[in-house]
């Protein structure tokens, strides 16, 4: 079978991105998130996850791993269904540039101005941009929690200037206003599960966590190999032979 059908191929070459719905079942979701949510509470209350500030003060937590070890994190990020995806998406053989959980609580979590992650990725030592993400909800994503939104297509547009504001690096705001005019808006509301799987030059955003509910998302990010960075500026990133390992994989680590 292949990864993406005809069909998802034309749309992710036209639009910047897929959904996959249900690419994890309940039973995984709950897997993964439930010890997600156990392990990294209590690491963000010693401390040891980031908090990432916007404009009006809200932070959203956050925590990368640097490789993909052989823990819940790391099986995931190399599971085939995930790896296969991206592989489809980049066209050429690749690896996990990095891995992270982007965490917003309840009545608190902030918000992420437009940006594309090939912005900054550039700046890391990635001359192309064959580069994409994958982004699995493991809360149902909402407008009112803060889910995810893009700008139709505008991958297209190539790599725009991005400035470093606040906690976040987002694009000029001239170029953001005239394509704010010219690209559809999207809100990418998701269930559980789902997963958008999204260029490295697609524009995209969320709103702040004005519910009462979690809305947590797991991201792995993907480079082809013969793009990995030319330089050392991260400690994720650089090239390191992944292994790909069966779907589900990771429900077997403790």
């Amino acid at each position: 079978m292949l990864a993406m059908t005809k069909q998802e191929t034309e749309l992710y070459a036209r639009d910047g991105y897929i959904i996959r719905r249900g690419l994890l079942s309940v039973a995984e979701v709950e897997d993964f998130r439930d010890h997600a949510r156990k392990q990294l509470e209590a690491e963000n209350k010693s401390g040891a996850v980031m908090a990432k500030g916007d404009k009006e003060g809200k932070t959203t937590l956050l925590k990368m791993w640097t490789k993909a070890e052989d823990d819940k994190y790391g099986l995931l990020a190399r599971d085939e269904r995930m790896v296969d995806l991206a592989e489809a998406a980049v066209g050429k053989p690749i690896y996990l540039y990095s891995h992270k959980m982007t965490m917003k609580q309840p009545n608190e979590g902030g918000a992420w101005e437009w940006h594309q992650d090939f912005g900054y990725w550039y700046n890391y030592g990635c001359l192309a941009p064959e580069m994409m993400s994958i982004y699995v909800a493991l809360d149902k994503a909402t407008r009112e929690n803060g889910c995810l939104q893009v700008l139709k297509g505008t991958h297209k547009l190539g790599r725009l200037n991005h400035i470093r504001e606040n906690d976040q690096t987002n694009v000029e705001q001239e170029h953001l206003d005239a394509a704010l005019k010219r690209f559809e808006h999207i809100y990418v509301e998701m269930e559980a599960g789902d997963a958008l799987i999204f260029d490295g030059n697609l524009l995209h955003r969320s709103d702040a966590n004005r519910s009462d509910t979690y809305r947590w998302g797991y991201i792995c990010s993907y480079n082809a190999v013969e793009n990995a960075p030319f330089k050392k500026v991260r400690d994720y990133g650089n090239f390191d032979e992944m292994h790909k390992v069966p779907a589900g994989s990771f429900r077997k680590a403790s």
